[in-house]
């Protein structure tokens, strides 16, 4: 007896759509190996469930990447044109950035003035001054703590020296 046809579309109850992906994921996955054997084809199969779990089958003697290659190939498409193109554009700003850094750093250890102007002088110093008043301000903020600290401990001992000196104190006269 044959099965009954199903209606296509989508399975509403998550548990019977995840067994159902699964039975037929690994159907698919049977039938392309099935035909890399009988047929000599190269199969590529990339899949994402719903739950994001991804899977692939991918032909022995071959990679997704050589059968990508040959898609674009046969397509005559470059599919990584615009992706590299981006990375270039992202590399050439990420550069600029980096040297107008490194230029910073160079002006603040006084290197690499001659090109300034008198306002941009300004402005240098007066990052500078900036610079120098917070530094100050960690710094004293570092000492004020450790000060705060110090004066704890010395309060502490103190009071145990206190507490000892009481002891010998009550231990002798007994």
């Amino acid at each position: 007896m044959g099965r009954g046809k199903i209606e296509i579309k989508k399975i509403e109850n998550s548990t019977n759509r995840q067994v159902t992906y699964s039975k037929r994921r690994n159907g698919i996955i049977k039938k392309a190996k099935e035909l890399t054997v009988l047929c000599d084809a190269k199969i590529s199969l990339l899949m994402l469930s719903s739950t994001r779990k991804f899977h692939e089958y991918t032909s022995p003697n071959t990679t997704q990447k050589k059968m990508i290659d040959q898609y674009q190939r046969t397509l005559g498409v470059d599919i990584w044109s615009t992706h590299y193109e981006r990375m270039q554009e992202n590399l050439k700003r990420l550069k600029e950035i980096n040297n107008k850094l490194r230029r910073e750093i160079r002006q603040r250890t006084g290197e690499d003035m001659s090109g300034l102007s008198l306002q941009e002088l300004c402005h240098l110093q007066e990052n500078i001054s900036e610079s120098l008043d917070e530094i100050r301000e960690r710094k004293y903020h570092v000492i004020k703590t450790q000060t705060d600290t110090c004066r704890k401990k010395v309060k502490n001992l103190e009071k145990r020296h206190g507490n000892l000196v009481l002891d010998l104190l009550i231990g002798s006269s007994n």
